[in-house]
C-alpha cells in the first residue's frame, strides 16, 4: 500500500506543476496576472513567462515519472514553498476572519507543500519510479 500511495502523491504533484507551468506557456496572459497578483511580478513578461512555465514542466515531469530525484523534489518543494508563501494570510486566516482577501480555497497550497516534504523523507521508500528501477538493474 505505502509504494501506491507514494505514487499516487509523486504523480499528483507532479502533474500539478506541468499544468502551473502548461499554463504560463499557453495563457500567458492569466500566468502573468498571477506573478503581479502573488508573486510580486516575478517573471511577469511575455517572454521570460513561457520559459519558466516550460522549466516548470520539466520538473513536473521528472516528478511524475521519477527521475533525478534527488534534484526535482528539492526544486519542487522551492516552487510549492513560493505558492505556500504567496498565500500565507489564506492559509493562516483562510475565511478572511482577520486578514483582509484571505480565500479558503488556496489552504490545500499547505497540503501541497506537505505531501512535496513527505516525497523527499520517503524518497527511499518509493519503489515504483524510474530512478528506483535504474538503481536496481545497475546493483545486479
Amino acid at each position: 500500500m505505502k509504494v501506491w500511495s507514494l505514487l499516487l502523491l509523486r504523480v499528483s504533484l507532479g502533474w500539478l506543476l506541468v499544468v502551473w507551468g502548461a499554463d504560463k506557456i499557453f495563457n500567458t496572459a492569466h500566468g502573468i496576472a498571477v506573478a503581479e497578483k502573488f508573486y510580486f511580478g516575478f517573471l511577469a513578461s511575455d517572454m521570460v513567462l513561457p520559459i519558466g512555465g516550460a522549466l516548470q514542466v520539466l520538473v513536473g515531469l521528472a516528478v511524475v515519472i521519477g527521475v533525478l530525484r534527488r534534484w526535482v523534489y528539492p526544486i519542487q518543494l522551492l516552487l510549492n514553498a513560493a505558492s505556500l508563501f504567496a498565500v500565507a494570510g489564506s492559509v493562516i486566516d483562510p475565511w478572511g476572519w482577520f486578514l483582509e482577501g484571505s480565500n479558503a480555497l488556496f489552504y490545500p497550497s499547505l497540503i501541497i507543500f506537505a505531501g512535496s516534504v513527505l516525497l523527499i523523507a520517503f524518497k527511499d521508500e518509493d519503489a515504483l519510479c524510474l530512478d528506483a528501477k535504474m538503481q536496481r538493474r545497475s546493483a545486479v
